[in-house]
């Protein structure tokens, strides 16, 4: 069940009076959303060998290139203090975020990942960025110090919360540059470059913390009004970095994304309640359903589309980013279903947009049998002309996972195949997942790779144990210039291929490699735009061959045309490419799937165009 706020909230003092009614009404026109089989009784992702590193492995659609084990000054298991977190990449080196600092590998050789620089400095979370020579690295929670130093925080004045940021000019060895103190520090952060300066960015700021006390950090202070410019506790913290001057970098402005939201509902425009399901509720999650949003757990930018969408508690949050100071709350919708929303995906037109739930918290096991499929997965939502939400399926892994395994989606990327909406995902011990979600009612599966459990099962097998075991698994799985990254929380770091399967062709794979990128932070997500390629076209003719949309005899004409267009040159070929064009345009009028098709004209004309 889903509601919808509008872009202008209404005036705070009324809102205890107006937000029942609305919500009532709303939960009424309700949308049926799509349906999942979960889970797979028979997925043989079922029941794997427990291990550290020699866990049992199922995988489809893919195969592993590599696995490198963390560096031996973060490779111990405590709780969350030492695992894997985010990734950013720049050119062929990856950081490796963890809670206790981060580490820099060489992936040129991605059979063998060479480990440039180990840092350690206790951050909890250590999400990083990063943008040129510089890198940005999140940092939240009572222990540390702006030193780095370990030992904990003895004195208000040595704490630090807020985003590092480095110098990795030289990657083998990163120079802290400065430390950004914010009042609520940074969960996670997010880029979004100036659109009138190439030599600024700003930091969208997620803390989930209280505001520090104003004795601790000058300007901090906890409040009850929303819309209070002096509140520090229900605003979205942006800084503001001068990238040929980092030392200036400063926090700017507070974003108010929060006014008019209150506690999430539930149906029959109740406030929603904490629910008595196994590993479901934080202390977190309770008071985002008592009080509504007053943070973001994380916001995902798309600059070129101008627009955010904020995983904001309870709400999931679109936003206009024209002006980054000032960005302006588009919509807000929340589910009964998600409890909390974290992490988004937008397809690359920017027309949906894939949420995560982040039932639990990630650190529970909420991919077993008995959970239900809408919580801890992922939800599609398309956005409309009016700029608003319209929620649709569901998505969950199809496999039921462990006891001793926390499972729920987590943070992901898309995979470039033209004429697709695809994304990879990391599903903490559920592993790796390829979805695709071109049809936003059907999302389906196309690939996975999952590990058995860190920790063998509870003696007792209870299936409902809540008895945790070591919190491992994919943290994020991202793709990035041809190949999948994935941080593995307690065991390291993976890097991953695709493989040609019956639902993705050779040719999609080659025109996805296409793609390359100098840099990439997967919060901050940039436009693909595919080369013109032979792969590309291919790519759109196997998909219609797929689907059926054109028939057996037509397909295999076009194949051979391009065969025979490839193997001419210059002004043959673009005479023949051109001429194909202008009849695959035809092909577009009468066919049910014109829109594919005419989108494969258009990739025929732009390579007889490139054609020198």
């Amino acid at each position: 069940m889903t509601v919808s706020f509008g872009a202008r909230p209404p005036a705070p003092a009324r809102l205890p009076a107006l937000i029942p009614s609305v919500l009532l009404a709303l939960a009424a026109t309700a949308p049926s959303l799509g349906a999942q089989t979960y889970p797979s009784a028979t997925d043989p992702r079922n029941g794997l060998k427990p291990g550290l590193h020699d866990a049992g492995v199922a995988i489809s659609g893919m195969t592993l290139v590599s696995t490198t084990r963390k560096p031996a000054a973060l490779d111990t298991v405590r709780g969350l203090t030492f695992v894997n977190s985010d990734l950013a990449f720049r050119g062929t080196t990856v950081v490796v975020g963890n809670f206790a600092g981060f580490s820099i590998y060489d992936v040129s050789n991605a059979a063998r990942p060479a480990l440039l620089s180990v840092v350690e400095c206790i951050t909890s979370q250590g999400d990083p960025s990063v943008v040129g020579t510089l890198l940005f690295v999140s940092a939240e929670g009572g222990g540390n110090r702006k030193d780095c130093a370990k030992g904990g925080v003895k004195e208000p004045s040595e704490h630090m919360t807020g985003v590092r940021i480095y110098d990795i000019a030289n990657p083998r060895a990163p120079r802290l540059v400065k430390n950004v103190e914010t009042c609520k520090g940074s969960h996670t952060h997010t880029v979004v470059p100036s659109p009138t300066d190439r030599n600024v960015v700003y930091l969208y700021v997620s803390g989930q913390q209280g505001a520090r006390p104003e004795s601790e950090l000058a300007g901090c202070r906890n409040g009850a009004d929303p819309a209070d410019a002096g509140n520090s506790l229900y605003r979205l913290d942006v800084i503001r970095v001068p990238l040929n001057r980092p030392q200036d970098a400063a926090v700017v402005t507070g974003a108010r994304l929060f006014t008019g939201l209150g506690p999430a509902p539930a149906r029959g425009g109740r406030s929603q309640r904490a629910r008595a399901l196994p590993g479901a509720d934080s202390a977190m999650m309770a008071q985002m359903n008592a009080s509504g949003p007053r943070n973001c757990h994380d916001v995902t930018a798309y600059p070129a589309k101008h627009l955010l969408a904020g995983a904001c508690g309870s709400y999931g949050l679109l936003v206009d980013i024209s002006n980054p100071e000032q960005p302006v709350r588009l919509d807000a919708v929340a589910d009964t279903n998600f409890s909390l929303w974290h992490t988004a995906v937008f397809s690359n037109d920017g027309s949906k947009v894939v949420f995560t739930d982040e039932w639990g918290g990630g650190t529970s096991p909420n991919c077993q049998s008995m959970h239900p499929l809408e919580m801890g997965g992922n939800t599609t939502l398309v956005i409309g002309a009016d700029r608003k939400f319209r929620q649709h399926a569901y998505f969950k892994i199809p496999t039921a996972q462990g006891a001793n395994e926390n499972c729920v989606s987590h943070n992901g990327s898309l995979v470039p195949v033209p004429g697709r909406d695809i994304m990879v995902q990391g599903w903490y011990q559920g592993g790796v997942d390829v979805i695709d979600f071109t049809d936003a009612d059907k999302p389906m599966e196309i690939a996975y790779f999952d590990r058995g459990p860190v920790d063998a099962p509870s003696p007792d097998g209870a299936a409902n144990s809540r008895t945790r075991g070591t919190i491992g698994g994919s943290w994020g799985a991202y793709w990035y210039n041809g190949r999948i990254y994935s941080a593995e929380m307690a065991r390291g770091f993976d890097i991953l291929e695709l493989v040609p399967g019956p639902m993705l062709s050779a040719n999609e794979i080659a025109a996805a490699k296409l793609v390359q990128w100098g840099e990439f932070n997967p919060q901050s997500q940039p436009e693909i735009v595919w080369p013109a390629a032979f792969p590309v076209v291919r790519s759109y003719l196997d998909q219609l061959v797929r689907s059926e949309g054109l028939g057996p005899a037509r397909s295999s004409a076009i194949s051979g045309q391009l065969d025979a267009a490839e193997k001419a040159t210059g002004a043959r070929r673009r005479a023949m490419l051109t001429r194909l064009a202008t009849e695959v345009d035809a092909d577009a009028a009468v066919a049910q799937k014109g829109g594919k098709i005419l989108a494969m004209a258009a990739a025929i004309r732009e390579l007889a165009e490139a054609t020198r």
